[in-house]
C-alpha cells in the first residue's frame, strides 16, 4: 500500500496518509476539518518485490542464460591464470634501496 501526500488548501496543513490504491482520496483536513484537502503528486516510494520472477535476469532469453552460465564456469579458471601471472620475481626486499 502506498503513502499519499495531501495538503489542505484552507489551512495549509501538509500530511501523508498510508492507504490502499483502491481507496478514494481523502477530502477532509484532520486539523481544520474543512473539505479542502487535495492529493499531491509525490515522488513516491520504491517498490519492494519479493520472491522469484522479479529480477532482471529471470526473463532473459535462452541464449543469454546459456552465455551467462558459461561465463560463471569459466571465471574461476581465468582468475587462477591471472593470479599466477601477476606475481613478480624481480621484487626487491623491503628496507633496501
Amino acid at each position: 500500500m502506498p503513502t499519499y501526500e495531501y495538503e489542505c488548501r484552507h489551512c495549509g496543513h501538509a500530511f501523508e496518509q498510508f492507504q490502499s490504491i483502491k481507496a478514494p482520496p481523502l477530502t477532509t483536513c484532520p486539523v481544520c476539518g474543512k473539505k479542502k484537502v487535495k492529493r499531491l503528486l509525490g515522488a513516491g516510494a520504491g517498490l519492494l518485490f519479493k520472491g522469484s520472477g522479479f529480477y532482471q535476469t529471470d526473463y532473459r532469453s535462452a541464449s543469454y542464460q546459456s552465455r551467462a552460465s558459461a561465463e560463471k564456469t569459466s571465471k574461476p579458471e581465468a582468475a587462477k591464470a591471472t593470479s599466477t601471472t601477476s606475481t613478480s620475481t624481480t621484487a626487491k626486499p623491503t628496507g633496501q634501496a
